[in-house]
């Protein structure tokens, strides 16, 4: 079930009873169906419908189903939820206990037919974050560092100093992207190691291992054994060996489904990046441009200005396609598994296998992408400022811990001259 958040600080991206505001309409305006919605939760699902689905795969995607629920209900939810969510997002969103609606969706963490079947059913999500580093000729001098390091670790900066986590995950999602079965495999063995927000696995529809909201920092000795524990009846291999193979069985999957390689296509969608989408979006609101303000003379060069003199409909692809591009870098990847006993090897089945060779194993899986939010329009100037954040603060660290480093060797230095 889908239920609609709002912020504590009443601000949103659409009007009073959730319809598209005007510059939104423009641009969304080849979907009519879309624009003419009443509110929020038809929009969302409209949206994931005919924007997401033709782009990821109708077989991947589902839009859901709508529901009309009453204030009481909503509000019971809010009071249900709350102990489940970190303390950071219960103070910056609640459940929107004015919505009349909400989306429900088919449970993708078990097969159609639940656990009928009798035999065990594990899945996967992941977050898998942005796949690819930016290339913007946009992408100012002084944020060079956004074309080599990836978002994913320099967000892990902000985050660390935010104390949102207590240390650096080793996941890098240009190896998930990456096509490689090894690059791959690393970068599911990284995610298990620090799930935090972005791994998390369900036995039989019950979450298992990663965290509810905010996820898990690392991987624990205990937890660890307890999902190797939890995986004795899918995984046919030895105690302390699990793991390792459950880590190779979503690796192949991945690699197999080529799953991701259609989700990367679409995250490229944003090809100007936010500091060229950003100065689309002032042309969409008839605006003065703020960025264009705060830069100097010496820094505001033709690249920035050439932007505020192209046709509309230009500006409205830029800023459409960067939105688009955000729900792809924010949504999550589902992956079920069950394995297929020897008597169901020969029989039809219409979902894909796959082979997991160290315990000799063949497993039926299924992939879906989940939580395909439309972004709102004023968000892009949310964007822009996180940025900033982002690349400021991963600035600011590399700098400090050069210079400690720097310190450390004219001590060691001192010393011997001692």
């Amino acid at each position: 079930m889908r239920i609609q958040k709002s912020q504590r600080n009443g601000k949103n991206g659409m009007n009073g009873n959730g319809a598209l505001k005007t510059p939104e309409l423009l641009l969304w305006r080849e979907n009519e169906e879309l624009t003419a919605s009443p509110n929020r939760e038809i929009i969302e699902q409209l949206y994931v419908k005919h924007v997401m689905s033709p782009l990821l795969g109708p077989k991947q995607v589902d839009a859901g189903m709508r529901v009309l629920v009453t204030k009481e209900f909503l509000e019971s939810v809010e009071k249900n939820v709350t102990c489940h969510r970190p303390a950071w997002r219960v103070d910056s969103s609640q459940v929107d206990a004015n919505r009349n609606s909400v989306l429900i969706m088919s449970d993708h963490s078990i097969f159609p037919n639940g656990t009928l079947k009798g035999g065990p059913c594990i899945t996967v999500e992941i977050k898998p974050k942005c796949g690819f580093l930016p290339i913007s000729r946009f992408i100012a001098e002084e944020n060079a560092v956004k074309r080599t390091i990836t978002r994913f670790r320099m967000h892990q900066a902000l985050k660390l100093h935010n104390q949102e986590i207590s240390e650096y995950s080793e996941y890098n999602p240009l190896d998930l992207f990456s096509g490689s079965r090894n690059g791959i495999c690393k970068a599911i063995k990284a995610l298990n190691t620090s799930p935090q927000n972005n791994f998390r696995v369900f036995l039989n529809g019950s979450l298992v291992f990663g965290g509810l909201g905010g996820g898990t920092d690392c991987s624990t000795i205990l937890v660890g054994e307890a999902f190797e524990n939890a995986l004795k009846n899918v995984i046919q291999a030895d105690n302390g060996l699990r793991t390792t193979s459950f880590i190779q069985l979503v690796a192949e999957a991945v690699y197999t489904s080529g799953v991701l390689d259609q989700l990367l296509e679409v995250q490229k969608l944003d090809a100007y990046d936010i500091e060229g989408a950003i100065h689309a979006y002032y042309n969409i609101i008839s605006q003065p441009c703020m960025v264009c303000r705060e830069l100097s003379k010496d820094k505001l060069s033709h690249r920035y200005t050439s932007l505020h003199s192209i046709p509309l409909d230009e500006s409205l692809k830029i800023v459409k396609d960067y939105l688009i591009a955000a729900t792809a870098k924010d949504c999550s990847l589902m992956i079920s598994f069950r394995p297929k006993e020897d008597g169901d090897l020969l029989s039809g089945s219409s979902h894909n296998t796959v082979y997991l060779g160290s315990t000799n194993q063949v497993f039926e899986y299924k992939v879906y992408f989940i939580d395909l939010d439309l972004k709102p329009l004023k968000k892009i100037e949310y964007y822009y400022e996180l940025d900033k954040k982002i690349v400021n603060c991963y600035s600011q660290t590399v700098k400090t811990e050069h210079e400690a480093d720097k310190a450390v060797r004219m001590d060691a230095y001192g010393s011997v001259l001692r």
